[in-house]
C-alpha cells in the first residue's frame, strides 16, 4: 500500500468517526441522551452498528468525542515542553485551554446533558481517572523530574482535579488562579523530598 492509499485510508476513518460524533451528539441533545441508543446513531449516521463499534467502545465514548485528545494533550504538556521549562506552568497552559474549551457557550448543553445523567457522570469519573494516570505515567517517565512514583501519581491527581474544579467554578480563570500556587507548592515539596532520598 502507498502512503497516499494509507493517508486517504486514515482521513476518511477519521471523517467516519466524527461524523458518527457529531451525529451522536446532535440526537442526544435534541432527544435525550436516554432516549437514544446506538442503533439509532448508527442508523442517522448511515453506518453499521459494528462501524459505530470501531470507533467507540461505548455509548458514552461517543459524548466523550476528544477525550483521547485531551489526554495526549496533558501528557505532551510534560514530554514536549522545551528544555529547561518548568513543568507547573507548562501543565497550568495546557489546563487552561481545556478549561477554556470546555467552558465555551457550545459546551454548555453536553455538560448539562452530563451532569443529568449518571451513566455520563460515572463515565467522566472513568475518564478523568484514565488522564490522571497517563499523566503521571509521562511524569514518572521523565528523567529530568525528580519524582516518585507516588508522587507523580498525586500530582497528576492534583492537576486533573484543578481542571474538573476550574471547569465547574464561576470564574474558572480565577479558580486556576488559586489552584495553581497550591500545585506549585506540592511539587516542590516533593522535588525537594525527592532529592534528599
Amino acid at each position: 500500500m502507498t502512503v497516499q492509499q494509507s493517508g486517504r485510508r486514515e482521513r476518511k476513518k477519521a471523517a467516519t468517526r466524527q461524523k458518527i460524533a457529531d451525529t451522536a451528539l446532535r440526537l442526544f441533545l435534541e432527544r435525550g441522551y436516554d432516549a437514544v441508543g446506538i442503533r439509532d446513531v448508527a442508523a442517522e449516521a448511515d453506518v453499521a452498528v459494528t462501524t459505530l463499534f470501531s470507533h467507540f467502545a461505548s455509548k458514552e465514548a461517543l459524548v466523550f468525542e476528544q477525550d483521547e485528545d485531551f489526554e495526549h494533550r496533558l501528557t505532551r504538556a510534560v514530554t514536549d515542553r522545551a528544555p529547561h521549562e518548568p513543568l507547573i506552568p507548562a501543565l497550568r497552559r495546557e489546563v487552561l485551554a481545556l478549561v477554556r474549551h470546555c467552558t465555551a457557550d457550545s459546551a454548555a448543553p453536553i455538560w448539562r446533558m452530563i451532569d443529568a445523567s449518571p451513566a455520563l457522570r460515572k463515565y467522566d469519573d472513568l475518564v478523568r481517572l484514565r488522564h490522571a494516570d497517563a499523566l503521571a505515567t509521562a511524569l514518572a517517565a521523565d528523567p529530568t523530574l525528580p519524582l516518585s512514583e507516588t508522587a507523580a501519581r498525586t500530582l497528576a491527581r492534583f492537576v486533573i482535579d484543578a481542571y474538573s474544579l476550574s471547569r465547574e467554578a464561576p470564574d474558572p480563570e480565577a479558580a486556576l488562579d488559586e489552584i495553581f500556587p497550591m500545585i506549585e507548592a506540592a511539587w516542590q515539596a516533593a522535588s525537594r523530598d525527592d532529592r534528599c532520598r
